[in-house]
């Protein structure tokens, strides 16, 4: 399996990962109509958009398993004074959880920060009901420092935790077991 930097070409297939992935990790979190709907759709534009227009302060990492994009990660360098960089999206498919893509993911994701960023740490936020990638956070080290309402991308208010890794020099030496 391959780690490399995503492109506008990866843009469909990433939005089907992401679409999937939201569909089976948040269903209960995100409306039925949203998740059985247009999140596909919603994706795609997204995705779309971000991949022909990234900018020098984003990074997205594909796991590229012969050609089929298996994970991918996006990350926004120093967004915020306090925590440093945003880990936006964070997503192994649904059929290689457990594989340690989303391990290799998050060191990739965290290399990068600490070679583009002034601020040498990370977060991300998971939603408080998604207990299986709280496990998965905690188990590569994540410090949960914080709790916030976030709308989701249906537009419903769900209680989010904030992850921090303070040091990415470890998080960045991270290897699947």
């Amino acid at each position: 399996m391959e780690f490399r930097a995503a492109t506008a070409d990866d843009a469909a297939a990433i939005a089907k990962l992401h679409a999937d992935s939201w569909r089976i990790a948040y269903r209960g979190m995100y409306s039925d109509e949203y998740l059985d709907g247009p999140v596909f759709e919603e994706r795609l534009a997204v995705w779309t958009e971000r991949l022909a227009n990234m900018g020098p302060h984003q990074f997205t990492v594909v796991a590229d398993d012969d050609g089929a994009v298996a994970g991918f990660a996006h990350t926004f360098t120093d967004l915020d004074p306090t925590w440093g960089s945003y880990l936006e999206n964070l997503h192994a498919a649904p059929d290689r959880k457990g594989q340690g893509i989303g391990t290799r993911l998050m060191a990739e994701s965290a290399a990068w920060v600490d070679a583009n960023a002034r601020i040498k740490q990370l977060y991300l936020f998971v939603l408080e009901k998604n207990t299986n990638a709280q496990h998965f956070y905690d188990s590569v080290g994540g410090e949960h420092t914080d709790s916030e309402i976030r709308t989701g991308a249906d537009g419903t208010p769900n209680k989010a935790l904030r992850y921090v890794w303070r040091d990415l020099h470890v998080l960045s030496q991270l290897r699947p077991a």
